[in-house]
């Protein structure tokens, strides 16, 4: 139905695993009606005079906030205030377990408890903290001279990780960060990465959130940040976390691509575009075979990753710690709600013994950022959701009129297209063919091995995961890119047969939301191209049908609209081939059943969409019409859908849907009437 918004990621803007302020409040009062919290002792031995008890209690309050229902009760006794200074002890061991207890916080409070935090001021001793730690780098002065176990760095590395999450999280704390200069603090963590990766990641994730569309920022960079960020573009170190910096560093320039000197620019862009195309070029199978081999060989003579061994709860923990939202973010999703994905690197709190299992973790890390990257390399700057509701005029009385067709609004539904200078660059570095790759199934051989340790296993959704973002991004590159780049007629039909595969090779593909959107999306596009260029589709009638299912089962709104839309293109081509009747009749049944019935008025109008591309034309269309009493079924859905237009209007939809839907029932009128024409005859 017409042309739609291209997926586009943004760093996310909060965690929907978050306690909302009803929870908060609920379990504040339930706190309140107890009278005592095991909290209390806790917070009164943070001003100990002993160092050891200050450490012990932050350490304590660490994992304490991993129960959420302990979290009310720590904010109402104002932790975050009692915390903080703490970040400015005379003791390393207590800055760096009170910035890791302030650090916990944020990632298991999500959006409303980070909001809290920068209300109670956690952002200046966390500022002045970091702003001790660069001087620390270079002095090692008292009181941030080494001790026992605990370094500057490892300091810092807690306190970026809290700053990190509080920008994802809160727009203040992003404004904070840029009146604050704190990116001055964020490139000598950076340039550590010789010394200390971990910190040098940190900063660089926390760098690749906050460069994110953040023009207060971009004014603001100058020569010396972008010197740096380009240094450490350009380092040559073959570990698979240089690696992944590499590529958060790329993240960085794009963001800050407004900032480099047109003389600059290519040089820039096309060292961000080599970083990508090398991180993309590794297969992980291959890499984890390697590691897993190296992690044989060191362990040999200590003890064997066992499903005992106490690393595997580390990484239990983390994958707690990281993943919370999973199960909100797919209950929004199924409300047709933006997303904004939430995936946390979980390497920082993984077992520093682990070695390998941080490399292939850095790896598949670095692949996933790689094409959220290019996605939006892909993506023109089309506005926001909030800004499509800015461009409607609230005193019209009709969405659109008839002459609102989806052909004379190209400024809202326009293709995307890339500068040419770009368009080279990532033909040059093969970058459409290492996306096609990296979006096949993950390697049997790297499956087998994350499946015989248990500190492995959370790599495999990490696998699918990364899978996911290179189907999204193969929708986006089809888009935007000419299709010589896939190999012309021929290609195509390669990642068509590809691309069937995927979803046809297994039953539990239709039980993964994430995947069947992100797949359906790339089969619509390219079948939309296919069928431009009269290439015939690889799909046998039998997947047609699997593909029919999905768009009546499937909860997720895009997914039944990516699957009406490959009907009907699907369906449009079938009719001209001779003996197609019967499949179009099972076909029209289905789209005549989606129209009618479900609840989702965007749906209605691709199943009505779908329905007039597939009769519209030939004798096999025209023979499988009049057997489903094609005319009277339109007929009957012509009022309730143009009153369902009306009814939800600009309450529900965006003007592009609107103008969309309009165009739907226009072209539905004209098709009955073209229809009662054919009776005639």
């Amino acid at each position: 139905m017409g042309k739609t918004k291209n997926p586009k990621y943004k760093r996310a803007q909060f965690s929907p695993d978050g306690l909302t302020v009803s929870a908060v409040k609920d379990l504040v009062a339930e706190e309140d009606d107890v009278g005592d919290c095991p909290a209390v002792e806790l917070l009164e031995k943070l001003h100990s005079p002993c160092a050891d008890m200050r450490e012990y209690a932050c350490a304590s309050i660490s994992r304490m906030v991993q129960q959420s229902k302990s979290i009310p009760g720590l904010l109402q006794r104002h932790a975050v205030r009692r915390i903080g200074p703490l970040m400015l002890d005379n003791s390393l061991a207590v800055r760096e377990t009170a910035a890791g207890a302030l650090r916990n916080l944020s990632v298991c409070g999500g959006l409303e408890v980070c909001e809290v935090m920068v209300q109670q001021d956690v952002l200046t001793p966390l500022s002045a903290l970091l702003k001790e730690c660069c001087v620390g780098f270079q002095t090692n002065s008292t009181p941030m001279k080494k001790e026992s176990k605990h370094t500057v760095e490892d300091v810092a590395n807690e306190a970026v990780n809290l700053l990190w999450n509080l920008c994802e999280n809160s727009s203040t704390a992003v404004s904070v960060f840029n009146k604050a200069a704190l990116l001055d603090t964020l490139l000598p963590c950076l340039e550590r990465h010789p010394h200390h990766i971990q910190l040098a990641l940190s900063a660089a994730h926390c760098l690749h959130t906050v460069t994110e569309e953040n023009t207060e920022l971009a004014v603001s960079v100058t020569s010396p940040v972008l010197a740096v960020l380009e240094n450490v573009l350009l380092s040559t170190e073959p570990d698979m976390e240089h690696i992944l910096l590499r590529t958060l560093a790329a993240g960085s320039v794009w963001n800050l691509k407004s900032c480099l000197s047109p003389a600059h620019q290519p040089d820039a862009l096309s060292a961000v575009v080599a970083a990508l195309a090398h991180c993309l070029g590794l297969d992980f199978g291959t890499v984890a075979s390697e590691l897993w081999q190296t992690q044989a060989a060191r362990t040999a003579d200590g003890p064997a990753a066992t499903e005992e061994h106490p690393a595997g709860g580390a990484v239990e923990e983390a994958e707690d710690m990281c993943e919370l939202g999973e199960e909100a973010r797919a209950n929004r999703r199924k409300g047709n709600q933006k997303c904004t994905w939430t995936d946390k690197d979980i390497s920082d709190f993984l077992p520093r013994d682990r070695l390998e299992l941080r490399g292939a973790l850095a790896l598949l890390t670095a692949q996933q950022t790689s094409l959220e990257i290019i996605v939006n390399m892909c993506c023109s700057d089309e506005p926001s959701d909030d800004e499509w509701e800015e461009l409607s005029s609230s005193d019209e009385s009709e969405m659109c009129a008839d002459s609102c067709t989806v052909d004379e609004n190209t400024s809202l539904l326009s293709p995307l297209c890339l500068s040419a200078e770009l368009h080279t660059m990532l033909l040059n570095y093969n970058i459409p063919q290492q996306v096609l790759k990296r979006a096949e199934f993950p390697s049997p051989v790297a499956l087998e091995i994350c499946s015989k340790d248990s500190t492995w296993r959370c790599l495999i959704k990490k696998m699918h995961r990364v899978q996911c973002r290179a189907l999204t991004c193969l929708h986006n590159i089809l888009a935007a890119m000419d299709t010589e780049c896939l190999g012309g007629a021929a290609g195509l039909q390669v990642v068509a047969q590809r691309l069937s595969w995927l979803v046809f090779s297994s039953a539990d593909v239709t039980k993964d939301e994430e995947f069947l959107e992100a797949v359906t999306s790339a089969m619509r596009s390219l079948l939309q191209i296919m069928a431009s260029k009269n290439i015939p589709p690889c799909m046998n009638p039998q997947q047609l049908l699997s593909v029919c299912e999905a768009a009546t089962s499937c909860d997720l709104v895009s997914v039944r609209v990516n699957a009406l839309a490959i009907v009907g293109i699907t369906g449009s081509t079938l009719a001209k081939e001779a003996g197609s009747a019967h499949t179009l009749q099972l076909m029209g049944r289905v789209l005549l059943h989606v129209a009618s019935r479900d609840c989702n008025l965007v749906v209605c109008g691709e199943a009505l969409d779908a329905l007039l591309d597939v009769f519209a034309d030939g004798e096999e269309a025209e023979r499988a019409a009049h057997d489903i009493g094609l005319l009277a079924a339109l007929k009957a859905l012509q009022p309730a859908f143009k009153a369902k237009i009306r009814k939800e209007g600009r309450a529900k939809h965006r003007p592009d849907q609107l103008c969309v839907l309009d165009n739907v029932r226009i072209n539905l009128r004209r098709f009955i009437g073209y229809l009662e024409s054919m009776q005639k005859k």
